[in-house]
């Protein structure tokens, strides 16, 4: 028997509100993303998009509502149990690298593995050192973060995020730092993970970076306004040329 959305959510949110002082941010949002999934969050600037993200990874407690991963609320663990959580089953890509100047690239790939202790330091180089090749980093792990382009340390950010092999993938902004070439050869390491089966949600302002992904979820005033299903199958051409057209609906 085919599997429902809910049976094969693997993030759920249910009436997410977060409040900054008397200005409510998010108005009891749902959102469900699917094992798999890739899913970008789009909307104008203030509209609550990155607020989203934050909550329903853990990032940020919401005010009001429940956020559960594979089934596990969210608000059920302490800081601590919080903090595994994050560290040991999701990853993290930001606009800025968040990169570590005083250690290589190699270590900065290696330190999430090394803070969860959930292998030998060679299994986490080994691990780190196939990571980096993938992602086209491979010959750079013993340089510092100075001696490598904004595109090569999104690579790195990108490694760290995953070597911990994490349940679902959490993206603010990845490429908004990037030139346009540079941000399409994120985009195509994360759509070859994805199609591997990493779970992703990524927040984004470009329609290009939306159109890589299986669903684009649009954003009001702190509320879900729109969502548009994307055909995999399609070319990416064809794909950004239907959320453009869809964009120009919503604006």
């Amino acid at each position: 028997m085919k599997e429902t959305p809910a049976q094969n959510a693997i993030l759920e949110a249910r009436g997410v509100e977060k409040h900054f002082g008397a200005t409510t941010v998010l108005h009891g949002v749902d959102l469900t993303v699917r094992r798999g999934e890739f899913l970008s969050i789009m909307g104008p600037s203030g509209c609550g998009k990155s607020t989203l993200l934050y909550a329903v990874s853990g990032m940020d407690r919401p005010d009001a509502g429940t956020v559960s991963l594979d089934g596990e609320a969210l608000a059920d663990l302490n800081a601590a149990e919080l903090a595994n959580l994050r560290l040991t089953r999701m990853g993290f890509v930001f606009q800025q690298v968040h990169l570590l100047k005083n250690l290589t690239l190699l270590d900065n790939v290696v330190l999430p593995g090394y803070l969860a202790k959930l292998a030998p330091r060679a299994v986490l180089n080994e691990r780190a050192g196939t990571l980096m090749a993938r992602t086209g980093v491979g010959e750079l792990g013993d340089r510092d973060i100075s001696q490598a382009s904004g595109g090569q340390l999104q690579r790195v950010a990108i490694c760290r995020a995953l070597i911990n092999d994490p349940t679902i993938v959490f993206g603010d902004e990845p490429t908004g730092a990037l030139d346009s070439t540079a941000a399409q050869e994120i985009m195509g390491i994360l759509e070859e993970l994805n199609a591997d089966g990493m779970t992703m949600l990524l927040v984004t302002h470009d329609p290009r970076v939306a159109s890589h992904g299986d669903r684009v979820i649009y954003m009001i005033d702190g509320r879900i306004a729109a969502e548009l299903e994307l055909d995999r199958e399609e070319h990416l051409g064809e794909r950004q040329a239907a959320v453009d057209m869809w964009l120009a609906t919503l604006r």
